[in-house]
C-alpha cells in the first residue's frame, strides 16, 4: 500500500506534496532535516493523507496534486482539512 501526503510547514506555511509506502517514517525524515528540498522549511505537520493500492497510482496522484489543477484543488479544500471536517481517505 502507498500513500500520498501533503505537509504544511508550521513556520513558513509552505506546502509539500509527496508519496511514500511509510508516511510516518517519511514525515520523521522531513522533520529531521534528511530531505534536502524540505530541510529549511521544517518543522512540518501532515495535513492530508490518501491511500493508494500501488506505487504507480500514488505517483500519478502526486503529479496531479503538484499541477496547477491539483494546487487549486488543495487550496479549495485546505480549510476543511485543517478544521477536521473533511474525511481523509
Amino acid at each position: 500500500m502507498y500513500f500520498v501526503y501533503i505537509l504544511l510547514s508550521k513556520r513558513f506555511k509552505k506546502l509539500y506534496i509527496g508519496s511514500s509506502a511509510s508516511p510516518d517514517k517519511r514525515l520523521a525524515s522531513h522533520n529531521a532535516g534528511r530531505v534536502v528540498s524540505t530541510k529549511k522549511y521544517r518543522p512540518y505537520e501532515r495535513i492530508f493523507l490518501e491511500t493508494h493500492k500501488d506505487r504507480i497510482s500514488a505517483e500519478k496522484r502526486e503529479r496531479y496534486l503538484k499541477s496547477g489543477w491539483g494546487r487549486r484543488w488543495i487550496k479549495k479544500n485546505l480549510e476543511e482539512w485543517q478544521s477536521g471536517r473533511m474525511r481523509r481517505s
